[in-house]
């Protein structure tokens, strides 16, 4: 009995219908106009961040303050317990400087130094809300994707007099913002907040309490770690 063997002929052919399958495969597909019943399809999410630890480091400005502006830095840890859900800290330092606004004060005809105070440091930690997970053509050759999120904060805030230097106080900051972050691969991504820091101090100087808000935009890169 005999078994009728594949001629090389016929092998030659299968595999060059079974590359041109795979580079089909590989190739973009247009799907059409997509409706609301294929949400499904813009719903995958890339970029997962369920059970992963986000570390990062951030440049800052303090700079809707008229007397008092100030460079920052900050270190930021979450915890992310869902895609929507974090556990956020926020730590941070900098240095505040005298405005062109204070300083025309302090000059004639006004002759006034303004009770100001600069910022020193701040440590915060809260929660983090990202409802939002989108992508976007970027040229119409790559898709970003991106989230959006929403900060709640708590903590301190340690701030300096501008008359004394000497003089500095802390004051209880609850700090709220709002941001994106944009993915540049699975384990980084870009991220930007704008975030009002509201707080209450004691200024020695003046011996009064004050509600003071530190208004301001950081932006930094994350770094993701592995999924658990």
């Amino acid at each position: 009995m005999t078994s009728a063997l594949p001629s090389p002929v016929t092998l030659a052919c299968s595999g060059l219908l079974c590359l041109a399958s795979v580079a089909s495969a590989q190739e973009t597909v247009d799907v059409g106009r997509l409706k609301n019943e294929d949400i499904q399809v813009v719903q995958d999410v890339l970029y997962p961040k369920t059970g992963r630890l986000e570390i990062g480091g951030h440049l800052g400005w303090l700079a809707f303050d008229p007397l008092v502006t100030a460079p920052k830095a900050e270190l930021s840890i979450d915890k992310h317990f869902s895609e929507a859900l974090s556990l956020s800290v926020m730590v941070g330092g900098g240095y505040g400087f005298e405005t062109l606004g204070y300083a025309e004060l302090e000059a004639p005809p006004y002759n006034v130094a303004p009770d100001a105070y600069g910022y020193l440091a701040s440590a915060l930690v809260g929660v983090t809300w990202a409802p939002i997970y989108a992508k976007m053509a970027s040229g119409g050759k790559k898709v970003v994707h991106y989230d959006v999120f929403f900060s709640a904060r708590g903590g301190g805030t340690l701030e300096y007099s501008v008359i004394d230097h000497t003089k500095i106080t802390g004051a209880p900051t609850v700090g709220l913002g709002v941001g994106a972050r944009f993915f540049v691969r699975e384990d980084l991504a870009v991220r930007v907040e704008i975030r009002d820091d509201l707080m209450v101090e004691w200024r020695p100087t003046s011996s009064a309490w004050w509600f003071k808000q530190n208004g301001g935009v950081t932006l930094g890169i994350t770094w993701f770690g592995s999924r658990r």
